[in-house]
Parts: C-alpha cells; structure tokens; sequence
C-alpha cells in the first residue's frame, strides 16, 4: 500500500472508536511495535491498533472488513513464521489484554488474549495450580493454545488445548460470541488445536492442575554421545511416568561447544523426580547435572535466556512415528553439521496425557506420534541466511521418509501452505474448513496458519 493510498484510509474513524492507542508509520512507538520474536520478519503495517478491550477487537475488525484491510493478531508475536504482522495491513495488538483472573476453588483461570504464559504462571502459581503452557515464558498463551499447545506439563496434564473449556471471540462481523462445551461445541472443537482461523480469541478458560513445584532442569553430555543418548532416550520414553517428559537436545553451549542435553521436567516432588530421572542418569557421568527442584515458574523461564528476541529464526518440523538407528544417525550427522552454533536440533517427547484424549475430540490430530522434531536454525547476520537455510532444508528433507504429518504451530517462514493440511489428516481438515466456513466465509482471518473456507459436503 503506497503512503498516498494509505492515506486515504479514513485512520482517524478508529482511532475516534477506540480507547486503545493507533500507531501509525510516523509515530514514535511504530518501530518497536511492529518487530517479533523472530528477526527475520521485518513486516511494515499500515497501522497497529494496540487493543485495550473487546469493543477495541471489534472496532478494528469491523474498520479493517470495511476498508479492505488485511488483518494480523498479534498475542506474544512468537510465531515463527511472523504471523502477526502483515504489510500494507491492520495488526490487531492485545498485548494489553493481558489479565489472569484465577478461581482457585473451581480450578479456573480466565485469560486475556494478549497474556503470555510467563502471565498466566505467575498468576496460577500464586495458588499452586497450573495448565500446560510453552517453554519459553514471554510465548503468548493464544497461539501456542490454538495451535494445540506442546509443553513440559503436556505427559502429566494433557495439551494447552485439552485444557481449554471456553473462550470469547470476535468473529469476522465484528460480533461476540461465547463458547464453551455446551454452548458452539464445534466452535470450541476448532479453537482446540484448529489456530486462529475462526475469529480473535479475546478471552479464554483454562482448567487448572494442583501443581507446588517440579524437578527440573538439564543433563548435558559431550556431542559424542548424542548417538547413545538419543538411544537410551528412545529405551526409556515408552517406559516414562506420565509425571516425566524429557526433550532430547543437540545444541551448543554459551561458550559455542557441541553438546547434547536431556532437558527434564517431572511434575511432583523432588524425591518422586529423582526416581523417574534415574533411568536418564544411568546414561553415565554428564558434564553437568543441573536437574534440581524449583519452582514451575523457574521451569517455564529456563530457556528464556537461550532464545531471546531478534535473533533470525528459521524453523522446520516433523512428526515422528518413533527413533529408528538410521533416524537417529541422520539426526546426530545433522546437528555436527550446522553451519551457526546457535542452531539446534530438539526431540520433544510425546505420549503420557497426550494419548488419553480421543483423537477426534479436539483439533488437535497426531495424538499418537512418539515424538516432535524441530530443526531450529538461527542466526545474527543476515549474510549468514542462506547457508543456514539451506541446513534447515536439507534436514528436514532427509527426516521426510519418518514423518507423520506436522505440529501447526512449528510451520515456519517458506512452509508450503498446504502443510497446513497435513497438521490434521483429509477428514479433520474438511471438518475445520467447514468451520471456517460457518464463522468466516470470506477468510477475513486469513494470516494464520489458514484453513480456507468450504461448506460441507
């Protein structure tokens, strides 16, 4: 959109009709805002409605529908493949709609659409509960939950989704609607694990877990090892407490030495952690154990630090039916040949709760997988872009005979959109694009991991 154009849009109009603040391209705040996590998007939207309540979220929907705009939600901007932000556009940003409101009698907590998870922790913890979140505590809790929601809880306590029971939402008319598993099941259905095709999520309810604390934390090993390690972790996943999910790792440490790291996080008390972390121990002398009580809010800030904002972010994923040898020696031979030792190849272990669930009572499809396999590229300069793509590519190509389908919230930059359809198999998708179709005909919320619109057959 040329500035001329742009300035044709009649910005004034919503800005009148909202309490929350509109930047546009010449305010001071318009560069900070439009940038996310992953540094490789470098998006210029036209405007950035900063959204302070509902009737904020449906002011900006029904200006953008009217004027012809593309719409982008932004909750935590964690996406990987920059979603919230779009060019030309209007971002929808409710980082401001940011509350946690917990009722620790009937185990509730309702939470705004723009909370990230390090909001959501603080506040449940205050009552030694918790749902499962992501694993990085500035994640917003909207995307990871409507992309399903894998995280250190999900064994003991299911997905981010399977503990959504409700949510509010704006759909494309700029009307509110509730839902809840008696009230738009089908709508509720789609939100778990469907992302965020059918309208903007502006509140949701979470049922919550007693949780006062985890043991938690890394063992880290010689590179050398990661052949043995990541054999001794397919020995022991099926055999794992549901209270015990552990992440297989190839990274480097601060200092840039290849290493692999088991990274544990058991739902109990330390005595009981000790006991389900022994198989993992037996491994043999680690260079560090760090695996230690502490609180489930020090969990959920742990790798914090090891992926900050800014960094360019390229990131390739599969579903894993399980660690054959050949699986794993392509995986090891990947990892020593990344080109940036900020890369990292990560095995996140599934089952436990995940697999009580019915796979069609959610969304949310490949319940049965073993494992999720991210291919984590990531560099500073953007010269270092192609070499560090290509890396990406090459590894997923080469785990390709092993997949069994994707996690919706790990398509990145340059995924085919028809991936999409493989987050959910033929028949759960034909029933979200019926969904779709119900709640949003003309695709008005298109920049997501989009499921087009087609009425049932």
């Amino acid at each position: 959109m040329s500035h001329r154009v742009s300035t044709l849009i009649p910005w004034s109009q919503l800005s009148a009709a909202m309490s929350g603040e509109l930047l546009l391209p010449e305010h001071a705040s318009y560069d900070d805002a439009r940038h996310v996590w992953n540094g490789m998007i470098d998006r210029r939207p036209a405007a950035i409605a900063r959204c302070q309540s509902v009737a904020d979220v449906q002011a900006a929907v029904t200006f953008a529908r009217e004027q012809g705009l593309e719409i982008a939600v932004r909750g935590g901007g964690h996406n990987a493949a920059g979603l919230a932000v779009v060019d030309d556009g209007l971002v929808l940003d409710l980082t401001a709609m940011n509350a946690v409101q917990v009722d620790p009698a009937a185990r509730l907590a309702r939470v705004g659409g723009g909370a990230t998870w390090g909001d959501f922790d603080a506040a449940t913890q205050e009552y030694g509960l918790a749902a499962t979140g992501g694993a990085i505590s500035s994640t917003g809790v909207a995307g990871l939950t409507l992309g399903g929601g894998i995280g250190w809880l999900m064994r003991s306590m299911g997905l981010a989704c399977d503990n959504l029971i409700g949510a509010q939402v704006v759909l494309a008319d700029g009307s509110v609607v509730t839902t809840s598993e008696t009230e738009r099941p089908e709508l509720l259905w789609g939100l778990r694990g469907g992302g965020g095709n059918f309208g903007v999520v502006t509140e949701f309810t979470f049922r919550l877990h007693p949780l006062a604390g985890v043991y938690a934390g890394m063992l880290i090993y010689p590179r050398e090892q990661a052949t043995d390690a990541l054999r001794h972790f397919r020995a022991e996943s099926d055999a794992s407490s549901d209270a015990l999910t552990v992440f297989s790792a190839m990274l480097c440490s601060p200092e840039g030495a290849p290493i692999f790291a088991y990274v544990i996080a058991y739902a109990g008390d330390a005595e009981a952690g000790a006991q389900a972390v022994a198989p993992y121990r037996a491994l043999g002398e680690p260079l560090a154990d760090l695996v230690q009580p502490m609180p489930y809010t020090a969990l959920q800030q742990m790798l914090d630090d090891g992926f900050p904002a800014g960094l360019q972010v390229y990131w390739r994923s599969h579903f894993l039916a399980g660690l054959p040898d050949d699986a794993i020696d392509i995986l090891v031979a990947g990892a020593n040949a990344a080109p940036s030792p900020l890369n990292a190849v990560l095995i996140e272990q599934l089952g436990g709760a995940v697999t009580h669930i019915g796979r069609d009572e959610t969304a949310f499809d490949h319940r049965d997988a073993a494992v999720n396999l991210a291919i984590i590229a990531r560099w500073g300069d953007p010269a270092e872009a192609e070499a560090n793509i290509a890396w990406a590519r090459g590894l997923w190509d080469a785990m390709q005979p092993y997949a069994r389908g994707v996690y919706v919230n790990y398509l990145g930059v340059g995924d085919n959109p028809e991936r999409v359809r493989d987050a959910y198999g033929a028949a759960k998708y034909a029933r979200l694009a019926a969904l779709k179709h119900a709640y949003d005909p003309q695709n008005l919320f298109h920049r997501n991991q989009n499921i087009k619109p087609e009425a049932a057959s």
